[in-house]
């Protein structure tokens, strides 16, 4: 986002709401003149100006948003008002869903929703329970024999190996997880490509052909009825749906498979990262985890959840929402304007100390204490509310319970390097490798 920043009021067009509080130029100029992080700027705006503020990064206004009320208003409550134009990962996930807008998005959505809920969740959960014991193995050889590991790259491996078993049925193959590092490739590349769409391609161009190669021979597969030993899976019901919509073409096939594998396994390869990281610095937290129960029971089940929500709070999955307002409107009293762009954040509306106590501290124990945190929906949505929401939540809460189900008990890590600090792009990681090695 480039351009001068300019003085001024937000312009009103009715006398029916009051001026968004705006940012004064000096302080973008700041942010601008030091080369910070955007969301240094957004916490300097949010604790300034409070939960709805504005500033300009060009000669059009930005709205935050991180009260619970308006974030409700925006994500829930009119998401008519507040769309989304476009995706920052378009480039790699092309048409589907997370993309997707109007009437195609909703019939998208539809079809795949019910793969998420239910019944749908029932046919992956076997899948999820295989991913996770050869992950547990895998980390017993490594245990034994003293290997260093990378712990980022051994949860995107176990969240890819649980995702392709999903879309496919069958397990992930070493061939496969290399070609597929190519997504994290794309992924972590995008903040930094060329605002020219076929500049952006060019620079990403190899990596693209290369997840193509593996959707191409995926889909053929689904398409020929090849399914795995655990039996078809989601891709077969993409390949199916073809029969019935004309809209459903190989390139948008493609383009659903490449977004179910990108937010498939990156956002909850990135959580169970920072949850170990968390564990390294408040141990006492994976120890009251244990306590609470004994293997497979609830209580203990309950107090993993837990684990993974405050970690969700800390580092939500997607930690800012872009979104525009298509007709003027009037929210948390404040008059915006049509052809606003609206930036809500999960991740400081997390960090709020006035909705959150001791908010930058790892306490587990808000989510399974009475009154442990706070009750509005808008305070905490680390996927999204409203029609928008993350498709994939209870897939994701699922895979991460299961896999520490298995990993939590068998070791303690020791890391040797651990990142300094987080990096903000589509999501929010830890700004390099966590190596550790794995103890009893």
């Amino acid at each position: 986002m480039e351009s001068e920043a300019g003085p001024g009021s937000l312009p009103l067009d009715s006398g029916t709401g009051r001026p968004v509080p705006e940012a004064e130029p000096a302080l973008v100029e700041r942010w601008r003149s030091q080369r910070g992080e955007l969301v240094e700027l957004l916490a300097q705006v949010r604790e300034r100006f409070g939960g709805v503020a504005a500033f300009r990064l060009g000669p059009s206004p930005t709205v935050l948003v991180t009260d619970p009320s308006a974030v409700q208003h925006v994500l829930a409550r009119y998401p008519e008002r507040y769309v989304k134009r476009s995706h920052r990962a378009r480039l790699l996930i092309g048409d589907g869903v997370l993309a997707a807008t109007g009437t195609a998005w909703k019939g998208q959505r539809r079809l795949l929703q019910s793969q998420f809920t239910g019944t749908g969740m029932r046919r992956y959960e076997q899948r999820i329970t295989e991913a996770a014991r050869t992950t547990a193995e895998r980390w017993a050889g490594y245990a034994r024999t003293g290997q260093s590991v990378d712990v980022g790259r051994e949860m995107r491996r176990f969240a890819l190996d649980a995702i392709w078993r999903s879309l496919t049925g069958h397990p992930l193959d070493d061939g496969t997880e290399r070609e597929l590092d190519a997504v994290a490739a794309v992924a972590t590349a995008l903040p930094t490509l060329p605002v020219e769409p076929s500049d952006a391609r060019d620079a990403v161009a190899a990596d693209l052909a290369r997840i193509d190669a593996v959707a191409r021979h995926a889909i053929e597969a689904a398409r020929n009825g090849a399914a795995g030993p655990a039996g078809p899976g989601l891709l077969h019901v993409l390949t199916d749906a073809a029969t019935e919509h004309p809209e459903y073409t190989d390139q948008l096939i493609r383009d659903e498979l490449v977004t179910l594998l990108a937010a498939g396994h990156e956002t909850t390869a990135t959580t169970l990262t920072w949850l170990y990281l968390l564990l390294d610095r408040y141990p006492a937290a994976r120890e009251e985890a244990l306590a609470a129960g004994g293997e497979g029971s609830a209580p203990r089940r309950q107090a993993i959840q837990a684990l993974i929500h405050e970690t969700l709070r800390l580092y939500p999955s997607v930690w800012i929402l872009p979104r525009h307002a298509a007709e003027d409107d009037i929210l948390a009293g404040h008059t915006v304007e049509a052809g606003t762009d609206i930036l809500v954040c999960p991740y400081l509306t997390h960090r709020d100390p006035e909705l959150w106590a001791d908010p930058e501290q790892f306490d587990p124990r808000r989510f399974v204490t009475p009154g442990g945190r706070p009750a509005h929906l808008g305070a905490y949505f680390p996927f999204g509310i409203g029609p928008r929401a993350c498709l994939g939540v209870q897939f994701a809460l699922r895979e991460s319970t299961v896999l520490l189900e298995h990993l939590l008990p068998a070791h303690v890590l020791a890391f040797s390097s651990t990142p300094t600090k987080a990096a903000y792009g589509i999501t929010v990681r830890p700004d390099g490798p966590a190596v550790a090695t794995l103890g009893a």
